[in-house]
């Protein structure tokens, strides 16, 4: 069985899915950018205010199903640019104290409303 997952602490979906969903102790968070919730307003600026804030809605949705970072067991980094890796990477970095998630980063051609990263991430309880 599953479960929809819904916070207005992250942005509205953009499209025909869902914020997250769990299934037992799985939670699957899709695909989140730098849209500001308060604002649906898209984050401008810097490549690190971008990772903030998506950062930011990750962790509105992990709270939002009762799970932290540390359940955090995959995640899948989408990069306009691997030039964008290394900054991403310490921002990324900041929220993960020890036993790091498995992860790929990669680079693509384009992105939903042409930002710059986007962050997926697959989080167990227990």
């Amino acid at each position: 069985m599953k479960s929809i997952i819904y916070t207005e602490k992250a942005p509205e979906p953009i499209g025909p899915y869902s914020q997250a969903v769990l299934t037992g102790n799985m939670l699957f968070i899709s695909g989140q950018i730098p849209i500001d919730p308060a604002t649906n307003q898209l984050i401008s600026g810097s490549i690190g205010d971008e990772a903030r804030q998506v950062m930011k809605n990750l962790e509105a949705v992990l709270l939002s199903a009762g799970f932290l970072f540390e359940d955090v067991v995959k995640v899948t980094i989408f990069l306009s640019d691997m030039n964008h890796f290394s900054e991403v990477n310490e921002i990324y970095g900041s929220y993960f104290r020890s036993d790091f998630p498995a992860r790929e980063t990669v680079a693509v051609l384009g992105l939903p409303k042409n930002v710059n990263v986007e962050i997926s991430a697959i989080a167990v309880k227990g």
